[in-house]
């Protein structure tokens, strides 16, 4: 699975780069065939709370799922877009099992 991160208005640091792959990588034990995941870092309004935002996109073959949170840091969005994916991923699989 390729991963792709893109920080938009920051410089992301190469910690938070690791984290971000990290987490996103574990979405394959949730769903084999995932083709891609992007990643959007983006800091709203500087200087206030709840400004980051983090989204999360990901290809999985016929369709693209997304997950949009906004958080007090990137990481604690990572990790509640990762875990709304999971689910996602999950219901998705259903899918196409019952197909």
């Amino acid at each position: 699975m390729e991963i792709k991160i893109q920080a938009i208005k920051f410089d992301a640091t190469d910690k938070l780069q690791a984290f971000v792959d990290k987490k996103v990588s574990k979405l394959e034990k949730t769903f084999e065939e995932i083709q891609s995941a992007e990643v959007q870092l983006k800091v709203v309004k500087p200087a206030t709370a709840m400004n980051k935002e983090t989204s999360l996109t990901v290809s999985v073959p016929g369709t693209k799922l997304f997950v949009e949170k906004t958080c007090d840091t990137f990481e604690e969005g990572v990790d509640q877009c990762v875990d709304a994916m999971k689910v996602q991923l999950t219901k998705f699989k259903e899918k196409l099992r019952n197909k």
